[in-house]
């Protein structure tokens, strides 16, 4: 059987790795608001997917949380990532100990964030953090989320939404993952793409050779 790798074919392998790359995450229930949550029970206060991209060339995250209703639903919610890089520590007790982190990254309907690293914080404009249906999304600067013992591409992230109308941990509606910690997810850089186009590339060279002996 002979196979023919087109410019097409290279461009398909290459787009297929970039974005399986740069979408992979982790998958929340529905519907499954902790006990000890008393704030509103509306979808976009219930996690559905999340993640975390990191690029180490241009130095930057990427959060990214999907609810099960369009961000704005209610008012007074806002967004919690907690991240660890490298000294995360159980701060929720037994509510969830599972959930390790030395810092949070907050994002707000009206667009603004927070970079809290609990020695140091960094208040950032609107438009840091769109949303646009049941996602909210926003860059931060690897910056401002620097190690305390993880390389960047090591670190991991829990999101929690909150109801700002309640108060403490009863504001939690919800943790993706559940009781536990998630990887960031390494982008490949343009070279590394760059690589496998080159790679299959040749492979395909080769197979014409081959076609035409």
């Amino acid at each position: 059987m002979n196979f023919a790798i087109t410019p097409r074919a290279l461009l398909a392998a290459a787009l297929a790795v970039s974005a399986g790359t740069a979408f992979a995450g982790i998958s929340d229930p529905v519907n499954d608001f902790l006990p000890s949550y008393t704030g509103a029970h509306h979808g976009d206060l219930d996690v559905v997917s999340s993640f975390v991209n990191y690029n180490p060339g241009t130095d930057t995250f990427f959060f990214s949380g999907t609810m099960d209703a369009a961000i704005g639903t209610t008012a007074s919610a806002f967004y919690v990532w907690g991240v660890d890089r490298g000294k995360g520590a159980a701060r929720f007790g037994a509510l969830a100990p599972g959930v390790l982190f030395d810092s949070v990254v907050i994002f707000r309907l009206d667009g603004t964030a927070t970079v809290n690293r609990f020695n140091g914080s960094n208040n950032l404009p609107s438009g840091t953090a769109t949303f646009a249906g049941n996602t909210i999304q926003g860059n931060i600067s690897g910056a401002l989320l620097t190690s305390t013992g993880f390389d960047k591409t090591a670190y991991t992230w829990n999101l929690w939404p909150r109801d700002g109308s309640q108060s403490g941990n009863a504001a939690i509606s919800d943790f993706a993952p559940d009781n536990s910690n998630a990887a960031v997810t390494v982008v490949p850089e343009p070279s590394t793409v760059a690589l496998l186009v080159l790679g299959l590339g040749a492979m395909g060279l080769v197979t014409r050779s081959r076609r035409a002996a």
